[in-house]
């Protein structure tokens, strides 16, 4: 179940990765050792009793009542924001100044991901509300607006909501035709405009909402206090596939005053605002997946346990621990990715706060820098939860397609992660851009990076591993993912030069191979950190996963290498760069791919739940 304001269920144009990138996408072209990570397993004691926390409320309050989600209980989802509110959940990442917990960010991760997995409809109130709805004042807010809005927003007096997206302004977010006009005494501006797809509208206190001044390049953002009498009208209750309790309706807006201090930033920085409030939003959107995804696999294995067939519980069948392998498999990849880049976003914020900068500006740009992961995880943990629920459906055959059993909510439900904070098909291609822009900035060697990639594969020359260490084989591939991935990329972006941005299937193709590496060196990184806390023997199934995930993104790496290849080149390039990419992607050692998946399967099995 999934995630975030369905305000956001358009893509962004390319263009919203024009702003200032700092941090160097190091690994990419430079390896991290599992030292430099941090795991689901390095959660501090605060950490797990917080996590618990969220669980034991998400069990008490939230899973009995599943049926009432589906049958559009709107007060439910309210009521169970209210609660949430008191629990101090709401103001995890909001600074103790403004009533929240000034919570680290990894810790907000953790929130945000064990909150969700019980139904969309409350993850999108939760991440819409604490996101979208909050974020901004807090990170972009005056003194005066912080106190005012935030205090009350942290602790659920107040709830938010976000006014983006128009009906002709989706993926090309800044062409929204909501108007903002000065009044003659300068005291406020008039707002006139329709907004569509807006979460938490139906029980929002404060609405974030963009409008445009004159003929202004961008758009500008505004704090409107909700007040019907004040030209604010809604549409009624959209009927939706999935996340049926989530509050989305349509907000008009007709000459709304707005006192000129209401204005967020300064005049034409709406832009800028809304894509760093995506970048955050993606990274959520991607935990937020997670206890989803567990949930999925949990509920699966349970009722394949249970269910008899031919005297045999299907469990025992090849087909079923196939499917069941996956989903854990995945899973256990994206928590790797997501918690990695959760403590690299931390660590930059350190980084800033040290170097002087207000907590709040130091987060906007721990984050601003990590976009390019944000994309990334987005994308990959949103198709992983979908597959992972159709498994499930498919597991429990006619029962899963029932409305009555939990699973066909929860495909349904995951159904609008792909849509949200920007479609996946824009963020695969800004994942691209935004590396492109790096390197063209400087910010990235990535030249250096191409010519030295285009060495080794020349000269067949491969990065050393013990070949008796763990996942020696898995590291040496994943090595050469990295060199066919920086050599594609570079052709493609020499070939195109400016109009890359145009060839969107190029694009496409590569992000899928970027986002292969990213979360196989996250699940290798991972494992070899806790093989190294707890030994080898520990964690047999989760080497397993590992093999077994690199082995599957070795295949999609080939397919989409092939098809950049076979559009971009011709005639001997082609050729060659098909040869060099057949032999990178080249096993020296093969696993046992089904034999892995029955040792993962049997796992599950014999704990009968997700149990990593």
């Amino acid at each position: 179940p999934h995630l975030r304001s369905t305000d956001e269920v358009s893509g962004y144009h390319l263009q919203a990765s024009d702003g200032e990138i700092g941090h160097v996408v190091d690994f990419i072209i430079d390896d991290q050792t599992p030292d430099d990570i941090f795991t689901p397993e390095d959660f501090s004691e605060e950490q797990r009793m917080m996590k618990e926390a969220v669980q034991e409320f998400i069990d008490r309050e939230v899973w009995p009542n599943k049926d009432r989600f589906e049958k559009k209980d709107y007060a439910l989802t309210e009521e169970l924001m209210e609660k949430i509110g008191a629990l101090g959940f709401l103001g995890v990442s909001v600074p103790e100044a403004y009533g929240g917990l000034g919570m680290d960010f990894v810790s907000t991760m953790l929130v945000c991901d064990y909150i969700s997995g019980a139904t969309g409809s409350l993850s999108t109130a939760f991440g819409a509300h604490t996101g979208i709805g909050t974020l901004p004042i807090t990170l972009y807010g005056t003194e005066e607006q912080k106190q005012k809005y935030v205090t009350k927003l942290a602790t659920g007096e107040w709830f938010g909501s976000y006014c983006l997206t128009e009906p002709g302004a989706g993926s090309d977010a800044n062409s929204g035709k909501t108007k903002a006009v000065l009044s003659d005494d300068g005291t406020h501006y008039l707002i006139s405009g329709q907004k569509m797809w807006i979460s938490n509208a139906g029980f929002a206190s404060v609405f974030i909402v963009f409008a445009r001044i004159e003929d202004d390049k961008n758009i500008t953002g505004f704090i409107v206090p909700k007040d019907d009498a004040n030209g604010i009208t809604f549409g009624d209750e959209e009927n939706k596939l999935g996340i049926h309790s989530s509050s989305t309706r349509q907000v008009f807006f007709s000459e709304t005053k707005v006192p000129v201090e209401n204005m967020l930033a300064g005049r034409g920085e709406g832009f800028k605002i809304a894509m760093n409030a995506l970048n955050v939003g993606r990274i959520k959107l991607g935990v937020a997946c997670l206890d989803a995804q567990r949930r999925i696999t949990s509920a699966a294995v349970q009722y394949a346990n249970e269910r008899i067939q031919f005297n045999t519980p299907i469990a025992q069948f090849g087909a079923i621990k196939e499917k069941l392998a996956h989903m854990a498999t995945s899973c256990y990849a994206g928590e790797s990715a997501c918690y990695r880049a959760a403590y690299d976003v931390e660590k930059r914020i350190q980084s800033f706060v040290a170097e002087g900068l207000t907590h709040q500006e130091a987060e906007l740009k721990g984050v601003e820098d990590f976009a390019i992961e944000c994309s990334l995880l987005k994308v990959g943990a949103s198709e992983d939860i979908q597959n992972a629920a159709d498994h499930g459906i498919q597991i429990m055959g006619g029962m899963g397609f029932s409305a009555d059993m939990p699973m066909e909510s929860a495909w349904r439900d995951a159904r609008i992660g792909r849509i949200y904070e920007g479609t996946n098909e824009i963020n695969r291609m800004l994942s691209v851009g935004m590396l492109l822009k790096k390197g063209m900035k400087g910010q990235l060697d990535l030249m250096s990076a191409v010519m030295k990639a285009a060495t080794s594969i020349k000269e067949d020359t491969n990065i050393p591993t013990d070949r008796g260490s763990i996942l020696a084989e898995e590291r040496r591939l994943l090595a050469n993912f990295k060199q066919l991935f920086i050599v594609l990329t570079g052709n493609a972006a020499q070939k195109y030069g400016a109009k890359l941005d145009e060839h969107q299937q190029i694009l496409l193709a590569l992000s899928d191979i970027f986002i292969e590496i990213y979360f196989t060196e996250s699940a290798i990184l991972r494992t070899l950190k806790n093989c190294d806390r707890s030994g080898e023997k520990s964690q047999l199934v989760q080497i397993a996963m590992t093999k077994a995930y690199l082995y599957e993104a070795s295949d999609i790496i080939a397919k989409k290498g092939k098809e950049v290849i076979i559009n971009m080149c011709k005639e001997d390039e082609q050729k060659q760069l098909l040869e060099v990419l057949y032999k990178k992607l080249q096993f020296k050692e093969y696993s046992d791919i089904i034999g892995l998946k029955t040792q993962i399967a049997d796992k599950l099995i014999e704990e009968n739940k997700y149990c990593f």
